[in-house]
Order: structure tokens, then sequence, then C-alpha cells
């Protein structure tokens, strides 16, 4: 692999990144309203593999069909998550930016450019190093060792996407009826993680960097996908989630007793005093 050309790869795409964003901003500020920034998110995914496969391919790097495996799977996931989040949210504000805008000081659009657009361009690239990766590697997937590599990289991303795609859907039917309004929602995936669409993606970027896994230049970038872990369990995901539903849920407590916090596991049983094991 070109060391050099990835690098000068990444100085490409983390300059796009940041005009995106940024774009991005200059728009909500004319929408009045930041949550327009969510569905950038999935999106702004395939636009960083597309920029990588179009420069490597144009400097003659990487192989053609390992790169457009890894453009197909992030589009794939990357589209589904911004059509849904875009539907989801409609014209509507996030409670978490109206709570980010509360608390600015001096300008609220400059507040809310270094608290939501920055970080979230920043990990975005970051995660992104292995698409990045992936279009500079050389040699076929198709053979040899690569082979079990690359079809177990295609179950463990098509598992995060069941599991990320029907847990959206199983949650926006349970919204949809009136009788739940208020309700904590416990069925279908939802009994087995309290996070299932969270589980999902990162699943997806496991997936996905597995495609890398076949050189030892994948392994330089095992921090990426664990990096998109730990924010969707302990930063932006799972912990904020629980945060604002344990407030205004009853029976969420009862529901984290029984249910797996993340990785999917049979819900515990309720003993006789009412403690779950």
């Amino acid at each position: 692999m070109d060391w050099a050309a990835l690098g000068l790869n990444a100085l490409l795409t983390l300059g796009v990144t940041l005009a995106v964003f940024t774009a991005t901003w200059l728009l909500a500020l004319r929408l009045g309203r930041h949550s327009v920034v969510d569905v950038v998110w999935g999106s702004g995914f395939v636009v960083v593999a597309l920029v990588s496969l179009l420069a490597a391919q144009a400097g003659g790097h990487g192989d053609l069909g390992r790169w457009l495996l890894t453009l197909g799977l992030t589009a794939a996931w990357g589209l589904r998550l911004a059509v849904h989040i875009g539907v989801r949210n409609g014209s509507r504000e996030d409670p978490r930016y109206v709570d980010i805008l509360a608390r600015a000081t001096g300008s609220p659009a400059a507040h809310v450019y270094r608290r939501v657009y920055l970080p979230q361009a920043a990990v975005l690239w970051f995660v992104s190093l292995p698409l990045q990766v992936a279009a500079y590697q050389e040699g076929p997937l198709w053979s040899g060792a690569s082979l079990a590599v690359t079809v177990l990289a295609i179950v463990v991303w098509a598992v995060g996407l069941y599991f990320e795609a029907v847990g959206d859907w199983q949650l926006e039917r349970f919204k949809a009826d009136p009788a739940n309004a208020g309700l904590v929602n416990d069925r279908g995936l939802w009994r087995y993680t309290r996070h299932p669409n969270y589980f999902g993606d990162a699943t997806v970027w496991w997936g996905l960097w597995l495609l890398t896994a076949t050189h030892w230049s994948g392994w330089v970038f095992v921090l990426c996908p664990i990096a998109m872990t730990l924010n969707l369990v302990k930063g932006s995901g799972a912990a904020m989630t629980e945060r604002r539903m344990a407030s205004s849920r009853p029976g969420f407590a009862e529901y984290v007793a029984r249910t797996s916090g993340f990785v999917p596991l049979p819900p515990r049983t309720e003993t006789p005093n009412g403690a779950a094991r």
C-alpha cells in the first residue's frame, strides 16, 4: 500500500468532511433547526468513501473490487440511516440541540458549530479511516485467506444492518400506536437489548473494518471501530438516550434490570423479591 498516497487522501477527505459539515451548518441556520445534521451523518460516510475511491483510482492505487464492495456496503448503511432519520425528524428540532443552544454563551450559531458540527466532523473522519485504507490496499478479496475474512466481514455487516434497521422499524411501529404513549418498548429485538439500533450500528462498522483486516495495514486502524463503539455506548448514543428515558418513562428502571444494555442477550428473569437474575 502506498502510505504517502493514503496520507494525501486523508488530508483531502478531512477538507471534504469539514466542507460538508460547514455547509450543513449554514443550511441549518437558514432552516432554523440543527436536526438536519443527523441526516448528513450517515450520508457523510458515503461521501468520504466515494471521494477516496475516485482519488485512489485516479492515482492507480488499490483494488477496484475491494473498493466497490466497501462503497456498496457503506452506501447501503449510510443512505438507509439518512432516509430513516430524515423521515423520523421531519421538520422538528432535536431536543439535544435545543439544550445545547440554551447553554450558549456569546453567539449561538458559533456555539453550536463548535459543540455539534466540528466534533461530528472529527468523529466521522476518524471512524472513516478504514474506508480510506480499503481504497489503497492492493490484492484481491476473493482468494486464499482473504476470502474467509471477506465473507466474515459481509456477515458481520449484515447482522449489524439487520439489528439497526429492524430495531428502528420496530421502535417506530411501537411509537405510532397511541396505546404505547409513555411506555417502554420491550418487544422484538428490544426484548434482548435496550439499544438494538446502536448495537447494529457498531456491528456494521466492525464489518467494514474487517474488509481491511486481510492486510496488516488494516490492523493499524482498529481504533476506529473501537471509537465508534465507545461513542455509541458511552457518548452520544446509548448513555444519552438512557439519561433521557430514565426521567421520562415509567417502568424504565425495571426494563434496565431485565434487559442487556448493548449486546443482545436473553432477558433476565425476576426472583420472587422482584430482583432480576
